[in-house]
């Protein structure tokens, strides 16, 4: 099985490999083969092991290697991306880390908030209608360019964007110490998931943790119940251009002048959080009132 291929959560015995292995970190158009490196050294350090590279100015090379240390293998089974959309067209969950708000921002959240949302989507999406699947879901995390991080566009394919919290004189980090910190939150988070969903001595202790890693929850909605699979990010961007085409089409847009309106349906798309069935109806819906 490739590292680059979510496990079957039908076979998996709960544990911490495999929520991480439904992780992908896609660095965006990075400048310094380096910097991929060092990401995948971070990231092999907490557990991930999925990377995918778009577009990057300099290929993977010897000074990548060199850096990665112990994480050469991901280098090795990394998947280079031409474009962002093609990078994450089969996800259903996406975060994007940004040290800025942007226009139109997503929901904000620290690297705690993502990790519990991560792992409640994993949870909710291994058992549609009561019933075990075999595909595991599928989750991204963007990084931007080390010198201007992701412009406006790349961030609003994000479901979520992550910010660290971090010194406001100068909140930047570095694009790979920006993988190691939110990936450690994933890692200590799954462990503690895993430590609440088995049965375990101390289980004072367990919800004690949990509750402390969940202090400050924002009120994000994540669906409770599934019965069929989350529509892809792929999906989300096809429903996004019929609907703006549809309303093009009846004069309730302009086509020369769309400002902020496939931002704004695409982040309505993401809080509908929509399954497969729902994007039907509505894909057959469109498909109907644009031939009219």
């Amino acid at each position: 099985m490739s590292n680059n291929a979510p496990l079957s959560l039908a076979t998996a015995v709960p544990n911490v490999s495999n929520y991480l292995s439904c992780v992908q970190v896609v660095m965006v158009n990075t400048t310094l083969p380096a910097n991929i490196g060092s990401a995948a050294r971070a990231m092999h350090t907490m557990g991930l092991s999925r990377l995918t590279v778009v577009d990057p100015k300099l290929p993977i090379d010897d000074t990548s290697v060199s850096h990665a240390a112990g994480g050469s293998d991901l280098l090795s089974s990394a998947i280079i991306a031409p474009t962002l959309e093609s990078a994450i067209a089969d996800c259903q969950l996406v975060f994007a880390a940004s040290s800025r708000s942007r226009h139109l921002p997503r929901p904000v959240v620290t690297p705690t908030q993502a990790a519990k949302i991560m792992l409640d989507f994993i949870d909710k999406q291994s058992t549609i209608d009561g019933h075990d699947i075999n595909t595991a879901p599928n989750i991204a995390i963007l990084f931007g360019r080390e010198d201007r991080g992701l412009t406006n566009e790349e961030l609003a394919y994000a479901d979520y964007h992550v910010q660290i919290d971090a010194n406001p004189a100068y909140p930047v980090l570095n694009v790979a110490s920006a993988v190691q910190v939110i990936a450690s939150f994933i890692y200590a988070y799954a462990q503690t998931h895993i430590q609440a969903d088995s049965e375990v001595n101390d289980i004072a202790q367990v919800t004690d943790n949990l509750e402390t890693l969940e202090q400050g929850m924002l009120n994000t909605y994540v669906r409770q119940q599934w019965d069929e699979p989350a529509i892809t990010q792929q999906q989300l961007q096809l429903l996004t251009e019929r609907t703006t085409a549809l309303m093009v089409q009846h004069k309730l847009a302009d086509s020369e002048n769309l400002k902020s309106l496939p931002s704004r349906l695409s982040r309505l798309g993401s809080r509908i959080q929509l399954d497969q069935k729902e994007y039907q109806l509505l894909s057959a819906l469109l498909a109907k009132l644009l031939k009219d």
